[in-house]
């Protein structure tokens, strides 16, 4: 089994030790896992983000899971990834800053439309009758993944949207399809359906069914135990399977 999306304590909302996620990998028969936790980012001097780790933690985090690699390279495969919002204007000075650490992956998590710190900002997550942030946040991430820097797409139904049914369907099955032509895998999120949020939305999922996309399992681990959460993980994967829905088994990461 493989999961790609484990957080640490860095980004300031997730519990546990490097070490105890990668134990409870173990135990629940993982043979591959990744690290992605919330990047840094280079905002202006004068906005916090209290959700990700400091540019002055990423060497720490490096260090750590590198460390972890070769003491349990006998046990489990590990993985070096960062999660990333898409905010163009920072994006490459991000790139460069990454590059150095040798990283393994990124996966795309839109948390915010338009750029996290401007006053027309949106959390995604939030519920918003706007058919303009929805528009944005379809554009903002089309054009992330167009970039070719992104492994898979975290959570692609973050966007809570809770205006005209058929309007979003309308925009859902236009998104789908555009993510079809970049063959980018979508991640059905673990933590969405553990926590009860708005995502998975069977809207989306029953589009994305239709058309057919690749499809990946992401447990979005917030605290190790989630690792062991196989009957509510059963659940997922049989919600995925009502829709006819097969996730890839094992993705490849080719650097």
């Amino acid at each position: 089994m493989q999961n790609f999306h484990t957080h640490t304590y860095r980004c300031h909302h997730a519990k546990g030790s490097d070490r105890e996620y990668v134990e409870a990998a173990i135990k629940a028969g993982y043979t591959e896992i990744g690290f992605s936790d919330h990047t840094p980012y280079f905002f202006p001097a004068d906005y916090y983000s209290d959700f990700r780790m400091k540019p002055s933690e990423t060497e720490d985090y490096v260090n750590s899971i590198r460390q972890l690699q070769q003491e349990y390279k006998d046990k489990i495969t590990i993985k070096l990834g960062f999660e990333v919002e898409y905010y163009p204007h920072l994006f490459n000075t991000l790139l460069d800053f990454l590059k150095p650490f040798n990283y393994d992956y990124l996966i795309l998590g839109q948390h915010f439309t338009n750029n996290e710190f401007d006053e027309n900002a949106f959390y995604s997550g939030h519920k918003t009758k706007s058919t303009e942030i929805l528009d944005t946040y379809i554009y903002q991430t089309l054009e992330a993944l167009k970039t070719g820097e992104f492994l898979y797409f975290a959570h692609p139904d973050l966007i809570n949207y809770t205006g005209d049914k058929k309007m979003y369907e309308e925009k859902m099955h236009y998104f789908v399809k555009e993510l079809k032509k970049l063959d980018i895998p979508l991640e059905c999120n673990f933590l969405g359906f553990w926590d009860k949020r708005n995502y998975p939305n069977e809207t989306f999922w029953k589009l994305v069914a239709k058309e057919q996309n690749p499809v990946v399992i992401g447990l979005d681990a917030h605290q190790p135990e989630v690792y062991l959460d196989k009957k509510r993980l059963d659940e997922m994967k049989k919600f995925l399977d009502d829709l006819g829905i097969k996730p890839i088994e094992e993705l490849k990461i080719e650097k």
